[in-house]
């Protein structure tokens, strides 16, 4: 199966700014992939050029199997997109917005009526569907800006930023969305800040950093290029010395200690054991309250990642 987006070498320079520095990047076919890096990573100029919004002073692109070309309109039909913070025509209401859009997409008057109810029942806004955008709230225009990107019924979803303005309501919705989005044979390729989010939604991940990248793959693949150990924060009733002695027993376990109520547990290996300890800590006498990872979150290889490459640049 050829991958839904792949760049070779792609390059972007403005004046003497090099924005995307010779990116190779992959996106499988049916995966929710997270595009992640600092302000200035060069994260929307790459986006701009996979929807023909910016031409490339290098290298190629390919999405959908074909090579983006700007005489190319049937590729960018098939792709949906929505940037960052969406700037919507206030005077519109709406369904009159997303009408606008289906004529541009060439959907005939019966697919605009029969998909439009279908994506505000989706992202939430069919009760004020009547409305005027300016009466909108930023999160209400995020979500008008996600039933717009899914219009044309596009093979590949591209977002830029698609949480931003949501309460954490509106994150949940955002996100089994996505979720529903890649079990219908969609692509979705977001572009985020919010570490957390993408952990929860995504099932491969890009990390980049002045335009270049610094890692890419699957989430379990990227967290173990992280450096140093994991530790298993736990937060245990009835900590005794019977407790810490059942966890130490087990063969991956490289330390055991004491923080309050917490036990914290240095791993030996990167697999997830937390139901082994969790079976150790309860043998033991001891109750498990809440229990963490820490050393594998993709905030750890995010930071861990971009610290290697600052001091590689100097």
């Amino acid at each position: 199966m050829e991958p839904a987006v792949e760049t070779s070498g792609l390059t972007k320079h403005y004046g003497s700014l090099t924005a995307v520095d010779k990116l190779d990047l992959k996106v499988e076919q049916n995966t929710i992939h997270g595009f992640l890096g600092p302000n200035g990573a060069g994260k929307t100029t790459t986006i701009k050029i996979l929807v023909g919004l910016l031409k490339p002073d290098g290298g190629t692109v390919t999405v959908l199997g074909q090579e983006l070309g700007w005489d190319k309109p049937d590729v960018r039909s098939r792709i949906g997109y929505m940037p960052e913070l969406p700037k919507l025509p206030k005077h519109l209401k709406g369904t009159e917005l997303l009408d606008i859009y289906g004529r541009m997409c060439g959907m005939t008057k019966e697919e605009r009526k029969k998909q439009i109810p279908k994506l505000l029942d989706m992202v939430g806004l069919r009760e004020r569907e009547s409305d005027l955008i300016g009466k909108y709230s930023k999160g209400m225009q995020q979500r008008l800006g996600m039933a717009q990107a899914l219009l044309n019924e596009p093979e590949l979803v591209i977002l830029d930023e698609p949480s931003i303005g949501l309460d954490p309501v509106g994150m949940v919705e955002v996100r089994e969305m996505m979720k529903e989005m890649s079990k219908e044979g969609v692509t979705v390729f977001l572009s985020s800040h919010l570490l957390h989010e993408v952990q929860q939604v995504c099932t491969h991940v890009t990390i980049i950093n002045k335009g270049v990248a610094l890692a890419s793959g699957t989430l379990k693949e990227i967290s173990a290029k992280i450096s140093g150990p994991v530790t298993i924060e736990a937060e245990v009733d009835k900590i005794s010395k019977t407790v810490i002695k059942k966890v130490k027993e087990l063969p991956f376990v490289a330390d055991v200690s004491e923080d309050g109520e917490k036990l914290l547990v240095e791993l030996k290996t990167r697999d997830d054991v937390r139901s082994q300890v969790s079976q150790a800590i309860t043998a033991g006498g001891g109750i498990v309250i809440s229990m963490n990872l820490k050393g594998e979150s993709l905030e750890d290889v995010f930071m861990d990642l971009l610290a290697k490459h600052k001091e590689r640049r100097l």
